[in-house]
């Protein structure tokens, strides 16, 4: 038998009261792959994380971890199974310190772990380290968003769900953020991806889903990178 996708979606319908938000959503990430979901505002994209989170109900379908199901079960739940969720617009703490905000991604843990438990962060991001006692209000953008990725992976997960990453960065943050998902990727853990920047994340992703009104409407893989908005706007206009 075919090895269980890390994270799987099959035939998912989320609403929004009589709403339909997403319908009908299949899509497999495969263990430490990258795979992107972009599309326009309103699309579902971010609903769809939500709901991967169990921050919001499915209506219909069954979203799986490992070929187990986690439809039913509840976000701390979800969490504690190996999957974390870097939302848009950060959410960090600017009165904590650096450090007390990685400390909040802490509580999902799985496992004790020999040596410092904020390594995962420190590593990828040294600068987290060095500014461990600053306020983390005081950030620069990018700095806030490594913060944002770091407090994430101190859970050490298996799965990491990052919704609008580069929103707001200067160029050269954007840089540093995308380097950074290679070589978490390249660590062993798998990355859901959704971003404003449809060509850097097809040339980035295994495969990039574009998701319109809640309906994945086609796949791209990195090949496609260099025509993504040629390529997105030939297949709509038909």
């Amino acid at each position: 038998m075919p090895e269980a996708a890390a994270l799987e979606l099959d035939g998912v319908d989320i609403r929004y009261g009589s709403v339909t938000a997403v319908r009908e959503l299949t899509l497999r990430v495969g263990r430490s792959e990258i795979v992107g979901l972009i599309g326009p505002n309103g699309a579902g994209k971010s609903t769809t994380l939500h709901a991967i989170m169990g921050l919001l109900p499915v209506h219909q379908g069954e979203i799986r971890l490992n070929g187990q199901p986690l439809r039913r079960r509840s976000a701390e739940s979800i969490a504690r199974a190996g999957i974390a969720l870097v939302p848009e617009g950060r959410r960090i703490f600017g009165d904590f310190t650096v450090e007390e905000n990685l400390r909040l991604g802490l509580a999902a843990r799985r496992r004790a772990y020999m040596g410092d438990p904020l390594a995962p962060a420190f590593e990828l991001f040294p600068i987290l380290q060095e500014f461990r006692r600053r306020q983390a209000g005081v950030l620069s953008g990018g700095q806030q968003q490594q913060l944002a990725i770091g407090r994430a992976l101190v859970s050490r997960p298996d799965i990491l769900l990052l919704d609008e990453p580069s929103l707001g960065l200067a160029p050269l943050a954007v840089d540093g953020i995308f380097k950074a998902f290679t070589e978490i990727r390249e660590l062993g853990t798998t990355i859901l991806l959704i971003e404003q920047r449809a060509q850097r994340t097809v040339a980035l992703a295994n495969r990039t889903h574009v998701l319109v009104g809640g309906e994945l409407r086609m796949t791209l893989g990195p090949g496609d990178a260099e025509n993504t908005q040629k390529i997105i706007a030939a297949y709509l206009a038909t």
